[in-house]
């Protein structure tokens, strides 16, 4: 299979076939498409409990293209260790390739995902973030931004959607010394290609950690997920960088530091935010823009202008569900 640099080398033909259940402009459907199709024929495909299980097998049809295996929730680095250990016994040269999300990652498959990676085992993990267990019903997960709503961190009276701070998976993965971590958005193509690229010919734990919008957890028009993928780096949401046996490289810096109310304004999950929690936002996210690329934010993008007061959907705290 020809080494891809570019969107021009990715191969055409689908591993994850059309005619699957996602929502339409599913950011998770979109990206694990793309790394698959990326991946090959020559692939084993695990999932466990989340959104890709429902809209990506239901018995007994499916539509993958390649061996498909799905369990339990916490599973994604126990299993995938043991079907690359099957095949290694069987003298199979294939990738095997664990695709989970935010809340089966960060949450309740951290200790298995701990356990791979620190015995190094030689699989690709992709962790597609929507930032809640939307599946289930978009509960909070350890993944869900300062502020968002969700059915699990409310707008109340006093308590105004969540008030943690997305934690910082691929560096906890990076500490524990693997080959090879990576941040990806479907925005940023190229970057994206060489990454997948780059993790198929690593051989080690492989992670990759891709920003997947939600539609009806992230309250957003369908059509917007690829702009909201963009706003997000441009704002310091999500950082593109890898990770290369130790050695921290960021692969995309934007030009300026756009301020977060672009990004927050798509987003009804955002809709309630008072002026206080967007300038605590703001504030973290210039600290988060010093740290990752090294540089002071100059004052126009932490000093908030008006709010509009427009947003992407219809003011019901369940649309789209």
């Amino acid at each position: 299979m020809k080494k891809m640099s570019s969107m021009r080398d990715v191969p055409r033909e689908d591993m994850l076939t059309h005619g699957h259940g996602a929502c339409p402009g599913c950011g998770y459907a979109a990206t694990a498409k793309n790394i698959a199709k990326m991946l090959g024929p020559d692939t084993v495909v695990y999932v466990p409990a989340s959104c890709l299980v429902v809209f990506g097998a239901l018995y007994p049809v499916s539509a993958w293209k390649v061996p498909y295996f799905y369990t339990a929730f916490e599973n994604t680095g126990a299993v995938t260790s043991g079907i690359k250990a099957a095949l290694r016994r069987r003298g199979i040269d294939a990738t095997v390739v664990g695709m989970a999300g935010d809340g089966g990652t960060f949450d309740i498959g951290l200790q298995a995902l701990s356990g791979a990676a620190e015995r190094n085992e030689d699989v690709i993990y992709v962790c597609l973030d929507n930032e809640a267990f939307m599946n289930t019903g978009i509960q909070r997960s350890s993944a869900t931004p300062f502020g968002a709503w969700t059915t699990t961190s409310p707008v109340g009276v006093e308590v105004k959607g969540n008030r943690r701070f997305k934690k910082d998976i691929a560096r906890i993965v990076a500490d524990h010394d693997v080959p090879y971590v990576a941040t990806l958005s479907v925005a940023h193509f190229s970057d994206f290609v060489r990454k997948v690229q780059k993790a198929k010919d690593t051989k080690g734990f492989r992670f990759l950690h891709c920003l997947t919008p939600c539609i009806p957890g992230w309250r957003i028009e369908p059509s917007k997920g690829v702009s909201i993928n963009r706003l997000a780096v441009d704002t310091g949401m999500w950082t593109l960088y890898e990770v290369e046996n130790g050695v921290p490289r960021v692969t995309f810096k934007p030009k300026e530091m756009v301020p977060v109310t672009e990004y927050l304004k798509l987003q009804g999950r955002f809709k309630h935010m008072t002026e206080a929690d967007v300038r605590t936002l703001q504030g973290w996210l210039c600290d988060k823009w010093r740290a990752h690329y090294g540089q002071e934010v100059p004052a126009p993008p932490c000093a908030l202008p008006p709010r509009e007061e427009t947003i992407a959907h219809d003011g019901d705290p369940l649309f789209g569900i």
